[in-house]
């Protein structure tokens, strides 16, 4: 009876540890480097669209929103599915490369930004915003602000299931009426 109970504590601790992957509990988002996704997207044989999502370490609604909405598991889903997903520091200091361009870290105040950052937020450096570009790396739409994951689905499914092409934002969120 002695090898019993350590036995016992080893399939409870397996049974815990599968508990809380994510296998049982459901998706969860796979981040990546914008190098990572830039090479997907560029050569992969059925590429998918890039999202990516601006934030700092200060900014509380980043973390909220990680939390709230990138780890709700209909939206891991959908966006693992539909997007390479890319988390992008907006006061990072490594320099990144883009469509033949170098962009760095700019020392600005306290704090700086990063140009790469300013460019896909079109100069307002607001926090949290995401990003969508298509298969070719052109710019969709940035979307400033902390999203739900309800609201943020909608905006996603816009882009992710090329609504975009056919119908304006007013018309498909109802807005027009």
């Amino acid at each position: 009876m002695t090898n019993f109970a350590p036995r016992i504590f080893q399939l409870i601790a397996v049974f815990l540890f599968l508990l809380t992957s994510n296998s049982v509990l459901g998706q969860k988002v796979q981040w990546m480097s914008w190098e990572e996704a830039a090479q997907l997207a560029t050569t992969e044989e059925n590429p998918k669209k890039i999202f990516i999502d601006v934030y700092t370490d200060w900014c509380g609604w980043c973390k909220k929103m990680d939390k709230d909405t990138f780890q709700n598991e209909e939206v891991a889903a959908y966006m693992t599915e539909n997007f390479y997903m890319v988390k992008l520091d907006g006061e990072g200091k490594e320099p990144i490369n883009f469509k033949g361009k170098t962009f760095k870290f700019v020392p600005s105040g306290r704090r700086g930004y990063h140009e790469f950052a300013a460019a896909l937020l079109q100069g307002r450096l607001s926090y949290p915003t995401v990003v969508f570009l298509d298969e070719n790396l052109n710019m969709l739409s940035p979307v400033p602000g902390y999203q739900k994951p309800e609201p943020f689905l909608n905006i996603a499914r816009y882009f992710g299931d090329n609504i975009y092409l056919r119908q304006d934002w007013k018309t498909y969120s109802g807005q027009s009426r």
